[in-house]
């Protein structure tokens, strides 16, 4: 019986340096030939040339016309061979793999090429199934219920005239200026952030213009007040980034949310009574602590493995790639201008040491989750993945099909898939851990 063409490869594996492989292919002359045979029988079915029946066109035809094709489907046919050699028996745990060089495949001579890999880490893995830890969930007090009746009280009521002096939380009819000098070509909103006539600013936060709360907590109806307001370096007009600004404000109007009674309050929550709207609170609250307790304790769970493993290498591309996934979330934060890129720049060694802790820290992170994955045999099934991105797709408001070809081109499944494993395994080590 004749070898497939996986058992006919030989491969020798090179130590670079830790978590990093080479592995060294030949593919013999004569399974080349052999490959490349059955090449060009699905050529031959595949493709139309005038004058022969379909899969009946001469190999030598085939080869002169689409020599290209036909070697780029042999390549392809070997190096995934090669793939499936590489992790055939285990002993290597692959975690990356990629051609090194560019070889040269001829169709008549035996091919030699080298695949370049990362293994996972090598490490003792701690008796993870010896960490207990005590889950105590924090119970919910008729006080605490007291607290979110009354803010939804207040949420769901009605803004009216109040006289005397303006309290947080209240909304104020005004009309402001300001001392910023507005370029030519400057937005509708900003204009309308450094003056406008009769409109409405809410004393509470996020602040319609910073420190407007505390300047007019206590203002009355038909004054003026003045103030600075200094807007923060990552602010969204960037004219205003950064910048201090005086304003002077009229007060044309005080209105404060009026509390709803009871059987207003059951109304906007589409309940019977206020009673039943306390025991959808409470269960509502007993859910939030639940998955407050959980959270700590799946951290605790890991703080504990991650004390007992001692620090390992960690794959140098996947190292390197995360680096610069971390880097440039952390430029998406704080670069919100021209200035603030010019300041990232500038910090730019002090930057990537940070990224390349939290890289690392993330990197130890899935290898010890992984690790507990394959000794435990927990694995992600499809619709686990199908429920999971439907579900984000709906959050993000895109159709699901789309949403998967975005993840897809961008390389934002693998971390999905990534993360969605991680918190499986969490989640068993945290039911075994409070067993």
């Amino acid at each position: 019986m004749a070898k497939s063409l996986v058992d006919s490869m030989q491969m020798e594996v090179r130590s670079k340096q830790p978590c990093r492989k080479e592995l060294d292919f030949v593919v013999p002359a004569e399974t080349v030939k052999s490959e490349l045979d059955k090449v060009l029988r699905e050529f031959a079915y595949a493709v139309s040339i005038p004058g022969f029946r379909q899969g009946k066109a001469p190999a030598a035809m085939l080869k002169s016309k689409y020599a290209n094709e036909i070697r780029q489907e042999l390549e392809r046919k070997i190096i995934y061979a090669a793939f499936e050699l590489a992790g055939k028996d285990g002993s290597l745990d692959l975690v990356t793999c990629g051609i090194e060089g560019e070889p040269k495949l001829e169709f008549d001579q035996e091919f030699k090429f080298t695949l370049g890999v990362d293994t996972a880490p090598e490490f003792e893995l701690t008796d993870y199934k010896a960490i207990k830890v005590k889950e105590e969930l924090d119970a919910v007090t008729d006080e605490q219920i007291d607290e979110r009746v009354k803010f939804y009280r207040t949420m769901y009521g009605n803004y009216t005239e109040v006289n005397g002096p303006a309290q947080k939380d209240d909304m104020l009819k005004v009309s402001y200026k300001s001392d910023f000098a507005l370029p030519e070509d400057a937005s509708a909103a900003l204009k309308r952030q450094v003056e406008a006539e009769s409109t409405f600013l809410w004393l509470s936060d996020p602040e319609t213009i910073p420190g407007c709360t505390a300047a007019l907590t206590g203002a009355e109806v038909g004054k003026e007040y003045t103030f600075k307001a200094e807007y923060p370096a990552d602010y969204r007009e960037a004219a205003l980034a950064g910048k201090t600004v005086e304003y002077t404000v009229k007060v044309e109007g005080i209105q404060r949310r009026a509390e709803l009674s009871d059987e207003e309050l059951a109304e906007k929550a589409r309940v019977k009574s206020v009673a039943e709207f306390r025991d959808m609170l409470r269960k509502a609250m007993e859910q939030e602590n639940a998955a407050k307790q959980h959270n700590a304790t799946v951290e605790k769970i890991y703080e504990e493995l991650d004390k007992a493993i001692p620090e390992f290498e960690l794959p140098p591309s996947i190292l390197a790639a995360e680096v610069q996934k971390e880097l440039q979330k952390m430029a998406r934060e704080v670069v919100k201008s021209e200035e603030d890129a010019e300041k990232f720049k500038a910090a730019l060694e002090e930057n990537k040491k940070k990224a390349e802790e939290e890289a690392k820290k993330s990197l130890r992170r899935t290898f010890i989750l992984r690790r507990i994955a394959k000794a435990e045999n927990i694995k992600l099934e499809d619709d686990e993945v199908d429920t999971q991105l439907r579900e984000m797709s709906r959050y993000y408001g895109y159709k699901e099909k789309e949403f998967r070809s975005m993840l897809e081109k961008n390389g934002g499944m693998d971390d999905i898939q990534l993360d969605m494993l991680s918190n499986k395994v969490l989640n068993h080590l945290a039911e075994m851990a409070t067993k």
